[in-house]
């Protein structure tokens, strides 16, 4: 395993940040690692990454004790704060010169800001000051100096924030290219970021974990009741029609010929829709039962 968290509990002061905490990220995962505002993920990227120490537990990155291994940690970790704090008065290459220097690495300095420039795209804005650059771009200076070491392992917190949709896009395919190679694990409140790009995902509420599952099984981890069918029609629905589905489930109108309708149960209530449309001299032009998405399922595991 990459990373290994097992019984990590945080106070600040009497404040529980984290209780009791375990879970794992294999070699090659992108892992999604979600919460509400206070639920402990930067509290725990911090950890991981050796800038906090836990007040119990213990987490080990690369087989290495983060509490003894620190030096050797980080040279194996890229980490890439909420805040991507950087020197804006600072050029770029000067900024990734710098860094690079940090690691004492065997690949000559130079050759590192170059090849991490080009994999970045910073090329076309690397004479300029830190300062002087877009949202988008400080966050690719941010993600270039996380990986300039060539690090296995990546702890990104909130990488995208405060972007427009071209610049969310860029970054996401930035890091779906590194975790091809590298382990990510990844914080966002963006839903359609961890459906687009991650493998697994983790959700905290409250400092406790709960729920941690691939992708493709998260879905599951919160038991559908009912239904909940979004039906079209080719003419206006009005009062007395909708009345007429009270015995279908309860019927709320989204448009001039658009309903949804709820009920319980475990019957497939789109027979009935059909026969309902037929009886009154409809036509449906679309019908989709709505399924639990990602968005619903961190709602209700959270109580949000």
């Amino acid at each position: 395993m990459s990373i290994t968290v097992k019984g990590v509990t945080k106070y600040y002061g009497e404040q529980k940040a984290l209780d009791n905490v375990s879970f794992e990220v294999r070699t090659g995962e992108i892992v999604g690692f979600l919460g509400p505002n206070g639920a402990g993920k930067s509290t725990m990227m911090k950890i991981i990454t050796g800038f906090i120490p836990p007040s119990s537990g213990t987490v080990m990155v690369n087989g290495l004790d983060v509490a003894e291994g620190l030096p050797e940690i980080r040279k194996q970790t890229g980490y890439l704060p909420e805040n991507n704090p950087l020197y804006p008065e600072m050029y770029i290459r000067e900024y990734l010169e710098f860094v690079a220097s940090l690691y004492k690495s065997e690949e000559p300095v130079r050759k590192q800001v170059e090849r991490i420039i080009e994999v970045t795209g910073l090329t076309p804005e690397q004479k300029k000051k830190i300062g002087s650059l877009s949202k988008g771009f400080r966050q690719r200076v941010g993600l270039a100096q996380a990986l300039i070491h060539n690090p296995g392992v990546l702890i990104l917190d909130e990488p995208t924030t405060g972007l427009d949709p071209n610049q969310i896009v860029e970054i996401r395919n930035l890091i779906m290219e590194a975790g091809k190679r590298k382990t990510v694990l990844l914080s966002t409140h963006i839903m359609q970021e961890v459906e687009a790009i991650c493998d697994r995902v983790i959700i905290i509420d409250k400092g406790i974990i709960v729920a941690d599952e691939d992708k493709a099984n998260i879905y599951s981890v919160v038991k559908q009741t009912g239904q909940v069918i979004e039906v079209e029609f080719d003419k206006e629905i009005g009062d007395e029609l909708m009345h007429k589905m009270d015995p279908i489930g309860t019927v709320r109108k989204t448009g001039i010929n658009t309903l949804t309708v709820e009920a319980s149960g475990d019957q497939d209530i789109r027979p009935l829709v059909f026969s309902f449309a037929v009886n009154n001299n409809l036509t449906v032009l679309s019908l989709q039962k709505k399924e639990n998405n990602l968005e619903e399922i961190f709602r209700l595991l959270t109580g949000g």
